[in-house]
């Protein structure tokens, strides 16, 4: 049956049915239909049969009411879905589907598979196709809920067009009649937001919140309602349910008002304290929202004194609500049972408002095979008169080729070659071609197969993540003072700066190659060899023929030298510019504390990185705790040697799935209990990590006059006498990535300027504290109480390489690198733990 342009809004209340039918005549919305239908007792009353008196309220409405031909829509509680707004970054508007997508599975706890979700984008805008300032709105259901609503309509054949969240009909409603001059703004300004309006829709139970400025919106439902004033009449007073409930109806008729009044403060209080703590969430995450003005909806707003206390104890106007302002139809408002009940009728408004198309938000929550199914059935008299047609044009068809085909039957003859000779020979040929077609297929699925497993093991999962590893392995590279945690600033009288080892990174650079030997020319080689010497390792220069077929193992980063082989092929050279303090002792000043921290680790160091244990390999390194006898505990690399999976049936299907896995490592007896979803720490060298080349490209003499603030030092009334000290001149200019190598790299320009907070700054006498024997300054001579502390500071800039290795490749490699060490090793029984312990003591 065509569809009808109207549409039923549904609202099936705690106390009442509700039904609205409008249309849309000349642009305004006009009911011309409606229907309430008061429950013979409240549906959360424990005696009350709720199944049973809604399916009799939808038998009375349809007795009474067409809806044949009409779009049904139907709201369900707000307590019954979820309701998540998040802000995805700048990017083509065609890629928001996939991003919601994606937090749909982190936002919604359930799987998606079991729930029926549905999103939209509210507000910001679009440039060039891509979208900002945008919020996306995403709404669910359990599958299991949304077919327990639909159940009572389809045991009566009713078909729910739409099934919308009670508070998100209520947003369409206010966005559409209270803020219709807001909402009609065509750009919406995120940085000076029209004032939100606070909408309390006070049901039997619970009490939908609503914050909206017309653009966005925020829900949350307050478990408190109307029936929680009759329950604390009950309670105060003594009275039975009914007798409680007639009487919060007719409070001002009460032989004592006031006793009244006051038996039901303190749900009156509960409240205001939910709705106060409602609107400051809501303020704590939108700080540019401002509260305007407060509206409260549905029958429990007829209780005498209620808008009169939320707006004394919130602080905001209640806006008088008496009437829809753009709902027009005089058969409708002027009922008397409607006007009664008008302040309840807002949800129905708001779905007949989405079913006619005016509305802001249209999403909507009837499960997707349904539409699919009644579009299909929708089509099938289409279908059927098509297949008839097909099948009369085949018929004729057939009588109109019958002719032809007679001329080639297999009898007859052409040239003394009859047509089953000549279709036998075309046939073998045929065949012949069939076989070495269906070979080639064979073997081009092959191939594609295993391009497949290839593409999905160097997938992006674990590329996206290599930033992040490369990242790690700096910071594990640098230095830190002993006995000073991460994060943790010492008081520079118990350990003054120039005795804190750590190298403070300001600037971190990146630049790609093609071909890395560009970037390793003869400067880079010099500095290369020079870096590994002072490191005690033993490098000559390589010869030109043999540089060119070097990767990253030309490092010279064994102890028994090697050559300075260069780097080849396409790769990343990643720079730091950095400084530190660490400069009291002449012998371990300056270049020497670079080169045996933070060089020696960008060479040697191993980088922890949490891996799935269902990626882990016998023949991978990972990090354990051990004990040996009388010794503290180490944290040591070891190889896993086997892992097995432990297997326990599911509880809900009897299947055996796996719960976790036993990792057995080299050297250890007890085998190691690892969760299914747990991650497991392994070790990988910097070569594996795919860096190398790490050279000192430039530096600077150490400035023994650097001044910083001093931390300890308590400002005098009126200030430092003679004002702040003037700036200093900064570290040495590095010139950019290209400063050495002269390649064509992204260039920061002249000398740096960057400084550490106080840095640069130097006091208006010149240069305080006193000097040592061998030059250094010596902090501790200097007086806390002085503003600023004068401190030997030595800048320099890092330089080294790195080649992307996926994180399978590293795991590949440590199992190649096993399997090649056990063929030379031979069988081996691997050592008990007491054997291990006594390695350790033995200095392995």
């Amino acid at each position: 049956m065509a569809k009808k342009a109207g549409v039923w809004g549904i609202d099936i209340g705690q106390a009442a049915f509700k039904a609205l039918r409008c249309t849309l005549q000349n642009g305004e919305v006009v009911a011309d239909a409606f229907d309430y239908i008061e429950y013979p007792k409240i549906l959360s009353q424990p005696e009350a049969e709720p199944e049973k008196m809604v399916r009799d309220a939808i038998k009375q409405f349809l007795s009474r009411n067409d809806v044949h031909g009409y779009r049904i829509a139907l709201a369900v509680p707000g307590q019954s879905g979820l309701a998540k707004f998040f802000k995805p970054p700048p990017v083509d508007s065609k890629l928001i589907p996939d991003i919601v997508k994606f937090e749909a599975r982190q936002q919604i706890p359930f799987a998606l598979e079991d729930v029926i979700w549905d999103f939209q984008q509210m507000g910001g805008g679009e440039v060039d196709g891509i979208a900002l300032e945008t919020e996306v709105g995403l709404f669910a259901m359990k599958r299991e809920q949304v077919y327990r609503a639909m159940r009572p309509f389809q045991d009566v054949g009713v078909e729910l067009d739409i099934i919308q969240l009670a508070p998100l009909s209520i947003y369409n409603f206010v966005a559409y009649d209270i803020l219709r001059d807001v909402s009609a703004v065509a750009e919406y300004d995120p940085e000076n937001p029209p004032p939100s309006l606070v909408v309390l829709s006070m049901g039997t139970d619970t009490t939908d919140l609503v914050i909206t400025n017309g653009f966005r919106v925020w829900q949350r439902s307050v478990p408190l309602g109307g029936n929680h004033f009759t329950k604390q009449l009950t309670k105060e007073l003594k009275l039975t349910f009914a007798k409680a409930e007639h009487l919060k109806r007719n409070a001002r008729q009460a032989e004592d008002p006031r006793l009244v009044f006051q038996a039901m403060r303190a749900v009156f209080n509960d409240l205001v304290t939910e709705v106060q703590r409602s609107i400051g969430y809501f303020q704590g995450i939108d700080r540019k929202a401002k509260i305007d003005g407060v509206v409260v909806l549905g029958n429990a707003v007829k209780l005498p004194g209620l808008p009169q206390y939320l707006a004394k104890n919130l602080g905001y106007s209640v806006n008088n609500f008496e009437a829809f302002a753009h709902l027009t139809g005089s058969s409708v408002l002027s009922a008397p049972a409607f006007k009664d009940n008008q302040l309840s009728f807002g949800v129905c408004y708001g779905l007949c408002l989405q079913g006619l198309g005016v509305a802001k938000l249209h999403t909507n929550l009837v499960p997707r095979e349904i539409m699919t199914e009644r579009l299909v059935r929708s089509k099938k008299p289409w279908a059927v008169a098509s297949v008839a047609a097909l099948l009369l044009a085949c018929t004729f068809n057939v009588f109109f080729h019958y002719g032809r085909l007679h001329q080639v039957t297999d009898d007859r003859a052409v040239a003394g070659i009859s047509w089953k000779k000549a279709v036998s020979e075309i046939e073998s040929a045929q065949g012949l071609s069939s076989q070495f077609t269906s070979d080639d297929q064979s073997l081009t699925g092959q191939l594609e197969r295993i391009t497949a497993i290839g593409e999905e093991l160097v997938g992006n999962a674990d590329r996206r993540m290599l930033w992040l590893e490369v990242l790690k392995a700096v910071n594990s590279a640098l230095p830190q003072t002993p006995g000073v945690q991460p994060g943790e600033i010492p008081d520079v009288e118990k350990l003054p700066f120039q005795q804190r080892e750590e190298i403070h990174v300001e600037q971190l650079e990146v630049q790609y190659f093609d071909d890395l030997s560009l970037w390793f020319n003869d400067e880079v080689q010099k500095k290369y060899i020079e870096t590994q010497q002072s490191l005690g390792v033993m490098v000559a220069p390589a010869s030109d023929s043999s540089a060119a077929n070097e990767t990253m193992s030309g490092d010279g980063s064994a102890s028994g030298g090697g050559s300075a082989t260069g780097p080849t092929g396409e790769g990343w050279v990643i720079q730091l510019q950095c400084y530190h303090y660490f400069n009291s002792d002449r012998a371990k000043e300056g270049l020497w504390h670079v080169n045996h921290t933070l060089i020696s680790n960008l060479r040697m160091q191993e980088v922890i990185l949490p891996v799935a244990v269902e990626k882990i390999r016998p023949g991978v390194m990972v990090k354990h705790q051990v004990q040996p006898a009388g010794q503290q505990p180490l944290l040591m690399s070891l190889r896993v040697v086997s892992i097995a999976p432990l297997v326990q049936p599911d509880p809900n299907t009897g299947a055996d799935i796996v719960s976790g896995y036993q990792l057995a490592l080299q050297g250890v007896e007890t085998p190691l209990a690892v969760a299914a979803d747990a991650l497991v720490p392994v070790a990988f060298t910097m070569e594996e990590m795919g860096i190398g080349y790490p050279i000192v490209l430039s530096d600077s003499p150490i400035n023994r006059t650097w001044t910083v603030p001093n931390p300890n030092y308590e400002m005098p009334e009126g200030g430092l006498p003679g004002g702040y000290p003037g700036s200093m001149r900064g570290p040495m200019g590095a010139g950019g990535m290209g400063a050495v190598t002269g390649m064509p790299f992204s260039s920061t320009g002249g000398g740096m300027t960057r400084s550490p907070a106080g840095s640069g700054l130097r006091t208006p006498s010149g240069n305080r504290g006193g000097t040592s024997d061998d030059g250094a300054t010596d902090e501790k001579t200097e007086s806390l109480e002085e503003p600023f502390l004068t401190v030997p500071r030595y800048d320099f800039v890092v330089q080294f390489v790195w080649k992307e290795v996926l994180l399978t490749e590293r795991l590949e490699k440590q199992v190649s690198d096993w399997e090649k060490e056990k063929q030379k090793q031979g069988p081996q029984q691997p050592p008990a733990d007491d054997e291990l312990a006594a390695n350790i003591e033995g200095g392995l």
